[in-house]
């Protein structure tokens, strides 16, 4: 990776964590008043154990997006959002997943699909599209959080990442998070 894209990489990181704070535990409103998101579940079938199993991450050998369900989004939601992040990653956080503009009578996603109408931003490795995580060295915790939001986003598929964050940070009226671990090796019994 040449030093322009690592340069870039950090901005993005850097931009995308003084963002995350305002779209994960609250978010400024209009007059720069903090509102606290509604809170709603978020589960998948496919987690056991909360593990997210290997047919999701790069140890498979043609990895897919897990399926995911969501309740719980308030009135006036207008569409949803979800994004996949490793927060102790050594690039704070480290998106793997970013869709964008579900609709907000659709409350899951299938495995290995995505919901009609749906579009995908750049992720941190800057392509649209479901990386899956990587656990190196032992285990890894990733967060699958679905954000309700006020209105549409309206950005281009494969928007960039920093665009993408700042929409639904603008957005965001609810939101809640499955968080799982993913393993380098099979999972201690």
């Amino acid at each position: 990776m040449g030093l322009e894209r690592v340069r870039r990489a950090v901005a993005v990181a850097a931009a995308v964590a003084g963002i995350v704070p305002l779209a994960g535990c609250g978010l400024l409103g209009s007059g720069n008043v903090l509102l606290t998101p509604s809170v709603m579940t978020v589960s998948s079938g496919a987690f056991s154990a909360d593990t997210l199993p290997v047919r999701y991450t790069c140890l498979d050998r043609k990895p897919i997006n897990p399926p995911l369900g969501w309740s719980g989004a308030p009135p006036g939601t207008k569409s949803i959002a979800l994004v996949l992040d490793d927060s102790s990653a050594p690039i704070t956080p480290y998106v793997y997943w970013l869709v964008f503009d579900i609709s907000p009578e659709t409350s899951a996603i299938q495995e290995g699909q995505l919901p009609t109408g749906a579009r995908q931003a750049q992720n941190s490795a800057g392509a649209a599209a479901y990386k899956p995580p990587c656990p190196h060295g032992g285990s890894h915790s990733y967060r699958f959080t679905v954000y309700a939001l006020k209105s549409a986003i309206n950005l281009p598929e494969s928007t960039p990442l920093r665009s993408a964050w700042t929409a639904i940070a603008a957005a965001t009226i609810g939101r809640g998070r499955v968080t799982v671990t993913a393993y380098s090796s099979p999972p201690p019994s």
